[in-house]
């Protein structure tokens, strides 16, 4: 039905479309021939216009997707735009396809999304490596900067974005080779309801539930929430964490919307580094060989996140406010395994703890305005954002015994109980950062005729850092003004096809991604820029299957290097180049059969030298072929399997190009059995063929190994 309203939304007012709204809205609204006046007075306003609540039954978290497929979004412009009329490489992982695949962190997302890796992140944080360009900063929630390090979880999500590419004109400083755009499920206007019990292969355990329920004609009310208690493959490595996440959803008049949101995440879990390597190779030990002690080990976060949002519509006039507020206690400790010895005989340990303490507040404020110049049509965005984020950094250094800053342990058994003392050394943190920025974006899409569309836009960002040495007490300061430019041509030779070319920038700060730290040599640097040149095509094969190409250029610059003449001072001189290819393929093939999945080519390399890496080095954890393709089929209309396929080739464990980790083909499978109506049976196999996988590092010493053969049953009920 909601469809139905969606492809006559182009004749606002026909009687047709009147009647259906009105049927509508008294089935929504609870109203039948008994209904109150003012569930009538609502239901008739719905049916005589265009309103918020059409929209958002029309384009909420269900209605607009197919299966495993998206149709609009509107993350890449902050208006609804087609995926096919987005000039950009976007991937869409809709709630269907998480479930399916029982995914549960953004590394499960990225396992099947073409042209983007997961970095370890010291295991214990997300970080994604995208087109060539690690982060741990460039993670959204509906829109909204959240780029605090900590394992974000999926129990709560209607879908997650992938854009790939320099998004600043949009997102903001950072950005520069894609970001993760978390759109989160909100309160509707239909009962539902969902439990799941989660349990398999070492002691996963696992319980989300997702409960929505109108309480009036205009106010409505939904809660998720998850608990997990896990194991691991790997040696003494367990995870907890529990999440709860309400939110409200108010319609106040026909044409506004009003949301509020609250969200609760607590996540505990063993730390654990990986594995050391030997001979250019990851060592050649038991997987779920542990290094350091378990005991001493721990990573820790707790979120606290508020978010409200009002949207407001007179005429061709659209406004939106939305505001978050995001408090983030994380930190962790960890002994670190390092280099081997030359024989092989021994392997050495450090350590370090690390506190972060961030507060963020950001408002971002849209206008939206349609309208018509002659022949060509406009949708013209104006936007202000705002944003403070204050943040307290603390390290502490492992001492073993009170005395040694590094011990060694036997290399077939690294694990270690020596006593260890932690404190400041010289060059630990202790430090507060106030970091403010201020914005104005402007924008205009343009439909010149039916074939041919442009857009156009920049974002002009007031980046303020104010660093505060706490041991020493010295103080320093940089500001930055951002010019991020954005343009785009798309041409459509027939209605189910587009071609397009895109120009985009990005700017990274020199405090870096976290802006952690500030010294009297990143306070004279510039911003490093992201440039990226994309052509691309997008094609609808069929209504409910969509094929994506892209081709690209980006190039990375004012990366810092070493004065060849002075080795005390530095240039900006340093730069990365990552030219590659994206093919992506999600939808319905037939009724019955659905895929997700893509292939991506990267070459990404340092084209000249920077502090860190040689010109003509390989960027580390960027492969150069990799391949997903996920397949669901329904045999019966009860039951459905699904089957996997993951291929990555070889990849540099760090920017020295010195450790390879192998390439690998990984299968999964999965079986679906609606066992009645409401009741779902559901078991995944990971890793089908158990193959031995490098997943990714931290660097040539840090590496994890991927999981053995593992299985995870769930059962769900819904109603």
């Amino acid at each position: 039905m909601a469809r139905a309203i969606f492809r006559m939304k182009n004749h606002p007012h026909s009687p047709a479309l009147a009647r259906l709204r009105r049927l509508v809205a008294v089935a929504l609204l609870g109203a039948g021939p008994l209904c109150t006046r003012a569930q009538f007075a609502l239901a008739e306003a719905y049916a005589q216009a265009p309103t918020l609540l059409d929209t958002y039954h029309v384009r909420g978290e269900h209605a607009s997707d197919d299966a495993y497929r998206a149709t609009t979004s509107t993350s890449a412009t902050k208006t609804d735009l087609a995926l096919q009329d987005t000039p950009q490489s976007i991937s869409v992982v809709t709630a269907d396809q998480i479930r399916d695949q029982q995914m549960t962190s953004l590394a499960d997302v990225a396992k099947y999304v073409p042209g983007i890796t997961s970095h370890q992140g010291e295991n214990n944080r997300d970080q994604i490596v995208f087109r060539g360009n690690s982060s741990s900063a460039d993670f959204f929630l509906n829109g909204v900067r959240d780029d605090v390090q900590y394992y974000r979880d999926l129990y709560n999500l209607a879908r997650v974005e992938v854009l790939r590419g320099p998004n600043a004109m949009i997102f903001g400083r950072g950005g520069g080779g894609g970001v993760i755009n978390r759109v989160t499920k909100e309160a509707e206007f239909t009962p539902l309801g969902e439990v799941s019990i989660e349990g398999g292969s070492f002691d996963a355990r696992r319980g989300p539930i997702d409960l929505n329920q109108p309480l009036a004609p205009d106010l409505a009310f939904r809660v998720n929430a998850m608990l997990e208690d896990s194991g691991s493959f790997r040696r003494f490595v367990t995870l907890k964490r529990k999440a709860v996440n309400p939110t409200f959803t108010w319609l106040p008049a026909p044409q506004t919307k009003v949301t509020v949101s609250y969200e609760y995440l607590h996540d505990t879990r063993v730390a654990d580094r990986g594995i050391t390597s030997f001979h250019g190779r990851p060592a050649d030990v038991p997987i779920e060989t542990y290094y350091g002690d378990p005991t001493q080990s721990h990573v820790n976060a707790n979120v606290n996140l508020v978010t409200a949002s009002l949207e407001h519509r007179r005429g061709a006039l659209t406004i939106r406010d939305h505001l978050l507020y995001g408090d983030y206690d994380r930190g962790y400790q960890n002994l670190v395994p390092g280099a081997a010895t030359p024989d092989g005989s021994r392997v050495t340990l450090t350590g370090y703890n690390n506190a972060t303490w961030r507060r963020n507040v950001f408002n971002q404020t849209d206008l939206t305005l349609e309208a018509d110049t002659g022949p060509v049509r406009h949708t013209l965005l104006g936007g202000l954002e705002l944003g403070r984020q204050t943040t307290e950094n603390y390290r502490n250094t492992a001492y073993f015994d009170n005395t040694a800053t590094s011990i060694t342990v036997p290399f077939a058994d690294p694990q270690t109980t020596v006593p260890v003392t932690w404190r400041q050394s010289a060059t630990d943190a202790n430090n507060d950062v106030q970091a403010t920025v201020a914005a104005v974006y402007a924008q205009d899409q343009l439909e010149l005729t039916p074939r041919l569309r442009a857009i156009a836009g920049a974002r002009f960002d007031v980046f303020d850092l104010r660093y505060h040495n706490h041991r020493t007490g010295g103080r320093l300061a940089r500001r930055d003004t951002l010019g991020s430019p954005r343009a785009g041509l798309i041409y459509k030779p027939v209605t189910a096809l587009s071609l397009y070319s895109s120009y985009a920038v990005s700017y990274l700060p020199s405090s870096g991604d976290q802006f952690s730290s500030l010294t009297t040599i990143t306070e004279q640097a510039k911003p490093e820029a992201f440039t990226n040149y994309e052509a691309g095509a997008k094609w609808e094969a069929r209504r409910d299957l969509g094929v994506t190409l892209a081709v690209y250029q980006l190039d990375r610059t004012n990366t810092r290097a070493t004065d060849p003449n002075d080795p005390t001072r530095l240039l900006q001189t340093g730069s990365q180049r990552t030219r590659g290819l994206e093919f992506g393929l999600t939808g319905a093939i037939t009724k019955a059969w659905t895929v997700s999945g893509g292939y991506a080519y990267q070459d990404a390399h340092v084209r000249s030298a920077t502090v860190s890496a040689r010109a003509g080095a390989t960027v580390a954890l960027v492969p150069r072929h990799s391949a997903s393709l996920w397949n669901r089929y329904q045999l019966t209309p009860r039951l459905g399997v699904g089957l996997g396929a993951v291929y990555r080739s070889d990849v540099f464990a760090g920017i020295d190009n010195t450790v390879t980790l192998p390439g690998y083909t990984e299968v999964d499978a999965a079986l679906f059995y609606a066992i009645t109506p409401r009741w779902r049976l559901q078991v995944n196999v990971e890793n089908v063929l158990n193959r031995r996988t490098y997943l990714n590092a931290d660097n040539n010493t840090n590496i994890s190994p991927g999981a053995p053969r593992s299985v995870r049953v769930g059962m769900e009920v819904g109603w």
